[in-house]
């Protein structure tokens, strides 16, 4: 649809009927940037999430055994729940320092696991 302007040329008009979702932009030379996901709810716990990443990365070079597939799973499932979640439940924390426990001297050889040890002692307290 066109309005007419005050010196009788037609302007191009904008007619929005409904609009569905929770980002948009009207008008000419707008950006809309949405980002889907949870974000994490306190730095810390996004520290946290980047450090078990690299863990798990430093885990494939590895071969595979029962507690470096528990651990990976364990690293998984807080990289996730932060992702999604924004933090990482105390009870999944714990679950992660176990398995941290359990594979001992191989994750204390890695700087990545030093560091993910450091990031659940500074949230779990000791």
């Amino acid at each position: 649809m066109a309005e007419s302007a005050s010196d009788g040329r037609r302007q191009p008009g904008v007619h929005i009927g409904s609009v569905t979702g929770s980002a948009f932009a009207v008008g000419n030379h707008n950006t809309v940037t949405q980002h889907q996901g949870a974000a994490a709810a306190d730095e810390r716990q996004e520290a946290l999430r980047r450090e078990v990443l690299r863990l798990r990365e430093d885990l494939a070079r590895f071969v595979a055994s029962d507690t470096t597939q528990a651990l990976d799973a364990e690293l998984d499932s807080v990289a996730e729940e932060i992702g999604t979640a924004g933090a990482a439940s105390q009870g999944r924390l714990v679950r992660l320092r176990e398995a941290m426990d359990a594979a001992g001297a191989l994750v204390a050889t890695l700087a990545s696991g030093v560091a993910v040890g450091e990031s659940l002692a500074a949230l779990l307290g000791g």
